[in-house]
């Protein structure tokens, strides 16, 4: 599988029809530009500071780089933007809200841009934090709650779903991010750009070191 295959697979995985083309652009223009030029396109400036913070949190640093360090933060940005359908757009910008207003409720204070790693992260934490059966029944009243946005309602979500859908949508394209990034894909996943001999069955341990494929 090339590259270009294997990231629209990883947009289809996350429920979006995801123009390869596009996805390619947005990818390699994360690559090209430094962090402290970055202005997001469809966040504000508070809301990329607390993303820059969030993305860390779900993939800090350790022996490889975090996920900010692969710029999944500008990728988020630019995915929100470009790809996102209208009402999906409004989703993450409702959620997100929903959810920077609880750590600034449980931090008492009153900027976005002041939250701290420590602030968000216990509200990130219990956001995610739910049972098989709670996040069944989460998951349930998010899909009602688009659909009566659909219809043109205006229906309610409760915060701690709202809070729910946000975290888990961002866990979601912070790995879907991540993995896409240049560097991860050829140094830390296993990268073999021109395929070779076809082996149908064989050990992961001894053909990559134990490492999954980055395509």
């Amino acid at each position: 599988m090339d590259r270009r295959k294997a990231l629209k697979n990883m947009g289809l995985a996350l429920g979006y029809t995801v123009a390869t083309p596009t996805l390619i652009s947005i990818v390699q223009s994360c690559k090209e530009e430094t962090v402290f030029e970055w202005t997001p396109d469809f966040f504000t400036k508070d809301q990329g500071i607390v993303l820059t913070k969030l993305v860390d949190i779900i993939l800090p640093k350790t022996d490889t780089p975090s996920a900010s360090e692969t710029q999944v933060h500008l990728f988020i940005d630019r995915f929100a933007d470009q790809v996102m359908k209208v009402d999906q757009q409004n989703f993450l910008k409702m959620t997100m809200g929903r959810f920077i207003e609880k750590a600034l409720k449980d931090s008492g204070k009153e900027n976005a841009a002041d939250l701290t790693a420590e602030d968000l992260e216990p509200v990130l934490a219990s956001a995610l934090k739910v049972s098989k059966d709670d996040q069944a029944n989460n998951f349930k009243a998010i899909k009602q709650y688009n659909e009566a946005i659909a219809e043109g309602k205006e229906p309610l979500l409760d915060d701690g779903v709202a809070r729910f859908g946000f975290a888990d949508k961002l866990r979601g394209l912070t790995i879907f991010g991540y993995k896409s990034s240049e560097y991860v894909g050829e140094e830390v996943l296993a990268y073999l750009p021109v395929p070779g001999q076809y082996i149908g069955c064989g050990d992961l341990q001894e053909f990559t070191g134990g490492k999954a494929w980055s395509l």
